[in-house]
């Protein structure tokens, strides 16, 4: 692949030695008339709707919907006991996580000016929707990580949704995350589900979690009155490497994250040419012997990409262009060379932290940014379940010295109706002192 199909400004300092064969990022299906006509159907229709989709893409036909406690609590019995352990390990580091980054996150009052007090409230999302993807493999991570920082936030409820033919461990873990009500309910249904309400379901303030690109398509044409954490598309990973790169240790976690879809998106970016090859035939050897390679093999010969940087300058910037998902760092002193890393999802720094513990149990959220969308916004977080609400008021004093400048910019701007309310409270001050002076 030619240097040309790189962005302006890269030519001749990135260079392809296995590039992508395909695009992940325009290589989505058109589902946005499926998407839409679902929505309105559900909108108008409801519960009736739910059963219909349900049985034609899932093959489901459910008398209800919601998982009944009893339903929930064979779930969680019928786990296997190192199962149930180490999910149990996972909410606490998640919670334990969410707690700390909630304390960092305080109310504001400052007096601004004599007289003029400023501050915000941090106010809890009443209703929240989480999205638990089914997919290919029983993920118990997921319901972890868009369940639990919902309930450490204070959200007064938080439902989930998940595929109705999702492992039932799925549900279990819905249920150990504190998740109030659990739908069984799928694919861009389930969000119309959450967005408007049914008879069944309730209507939720903000619907959080990644699924396929119906779910994605979805919660774009949602969003408004419903918010929405962000658009996740295909997974990503990226590792930025130099010479001390450890070939087999790149593949095997570039491998890991291309099993969970033949989409997926994985790179390496590195300054030293023999690293690069080392980790192309080391992707080839390990694919003979990984039971999930079908997977893997064609996400890496479609979307799997190496290049080799002209110096640290590049790989740097060229990372930042990608602003990758997940982003691994194997250089001497990683440390300090991720404080010049600016664009990403989540960070692992140095050969330990693969994105793997991540993904399971360590505590950061695995709910992140893709396709690009790292250089405007973080990943899921403790944060995207409260509001950050203002107010202020004023005393008399501090109507003299904001009134003035107010009156005059609106009469400015021909705003009558402004420069009225702006002036009306010094106006009846200078009347009722003018009334006491007589």
């Amino acid at each position: 692949m030619s240097t040309e199909q790189f962005p302006a400004g890269f030519e001749g300092r990135v260079r392809y030695t296995k590039a992508p064969g395909r695009s992940s990022i325009a290589d989505t299906a058109d589902v946005v008339g499926l998407v839409q006509e679902i929505l309105q159907a559900v909108q108008k229709r409801g519960d009736a709707a739910i059963r219909e989709y349900s049985q034609r893409f899932d093959k489901a036909d459910l008398d209800q919907f919601e998982v009944s406690y009893a339903d929930r609590k064979a779930a969680v019995n019928s786990l296997e006991k190192q199962t149930r352990e180490d999910t149990e390990f996972a909410i606490a580091n998640v919670r334990r996580f969410a707690e700390a980054q909630l304390q960092t996150i305080q109310p504001l009052e400052i007096e601004a000016l004599p007289g003029l007090h400023l501050g915000h409230r941090v106010i809890p999302i009443e209703r929240v929707g989480a999205y638990v993807p089914g997919g290919r493999f029983p993920l118990l991570s997921a319901p972890i990580m868009t369940i639990v920082p919902g309930k450490v936030a204070g959200c007064d409820e938080v439902i989930a949704c998940l595929p109705p033919n999702a492992h039932p461990a799925m549900i279990a873990g819905c249920h150990l995350s504190g998740a109030d009500r659990i739908f069984r309910i799928g694919g861009a249904q389930a969000i119309a589900a959450m967005a408007f309400g049914t008879e069944s379901v309730p209507q939720v303030n903000k619907i959080v979690g990644p699924g396929n690109a119906f779910v994605n398509e979805a919660k774009r044409q949602v969003f408004g009155p419903v918010g929405i954490d962000q658009l996740a598309g295909p997974s990503e990973i990226f590792v930025v490497a130099d010479s001390t790169g450890d070939p087999e240790l790149i593949a095997t976690d570039l491998l890991a994250q291309a099993e969970h879809d033949v989409r997926t998106r994985v790179g390496l970016i590195t300054t030293d040419e023999a690293l690069a090859n080392a980790t192309a035939q080391e992707v080839v050897r390990q694919l003979e012997t990984l039971s999930t390679a079908k997977i893997a093999g064609e996400s890496w010969t479609n979307y799997g990409e190496i290049t080799v940087c002209k110096d640290e300058a590049a790989m740097i910037a060229y990372s930042d262009f990608i602003a990758a998902e997940h982003l691994q760092v194997h250089t001497h002193n990683p440390r300090e060379f991720a404080k010049k890393l600016r664009n990403y999802g989540s960070l692992f720094i140095g050969q330990n932290a693969s994105v793997v513990y991540s993904d399971k149990c360590v505590g950061t959220n695995h709910t992140l940014p893709t396709m690009h969308a790292g250089r405007y916004t973080g990943g899921l977080w403790v944060g995207s379940y409260v509001k950050i609400a203002t107010h202020q008021w004023l005393d008399e004093s501090a109507v003299d010295l904001v009134a003035p400048p107010a009156t005059r910019q609106s009469a400015s701007e021909g705003l009558e109706g402004h420069r009225r309310a702006a002036a009306i409270r010094v106006d009846r001050k200078a009347a009722t002192f003018a009334a006491l002076t007589r």
